[in-house]
């Protein structure tokens, strides 16, 4: 079992599901980060079956949304930096654990890419919701399609069936 902390949440990725925080690597962090004038990371890799999970984790129940980019955009450059990433570390990671998950990830017949969106749960003047998730998947599905078509918005209320991990916090 794996625990990862961002933020306030916990998420618990159980065996045999391969996770990592891949905005933590070294190979991101020392090699591939300054690559191209700057590149973003998503927080998540979990490995699955079949697919390999790519985890956004967006927490505004206590702070609000503040960046200019639209939030399906500013997704979809983590994914793609994310890939470009992965590609690079399965052959040029120093660390061989990184370099191992990146060709595992890799090799899965689906990438899946979820975005775990906390907001209040009762909206208020203070504290708003940050976006409408019914409008943020329809955009994801857009600016997503080459990778995943069917992107999911998910919470630590609502994980999916196949998600085989656990949110606390």
């Amino acid at each position: 079992m794996r625990q990862f902390h961002e933020g306030s949440l916990t998420f618990t990725f159980p065996d045999p599901l391969e996770a990592a925080q891949y905005d933590s690597w070294a190979f991101y962090r020392n090699q591939f980060n300054s690559a191209f004038g700057g590149t973003k990371a998503i927080d998540f890799i979990c490995i699955d079956n079949d697919k390999a999970w790519l985890i956004e984790v967006k927490d505004y129940r206590a702070n609000r949304r503040t960046k200019a980019i639209d939030l399906a955009d500013e997704i979809a450059l983590k994914v793609r930096d994310t890939l470009a990433g992965l590609a690079a570390a399965k052959s040029n990671a120093n660390n061989q654990s990184e370099r191992a998950c990146a060709r595992k990830a890799l090799k899965k017949n689906r990438l899946r890419v979820v975005l775990h969106l906390e907001q209040p749960r009762k909206p208020s003047k203070l504290f708003p919701q940050a976006v409408d998730p019914s409008k943020l998947v329809m955009k994801l599905k857009q600016v997503l399609k080459a990778v995943d078509p069917h992107p999911v918005i998910v919470d630590q209320t609502c994980l999916k069936p196949d998600m085989h991990w656990q949110v606390t916090g």
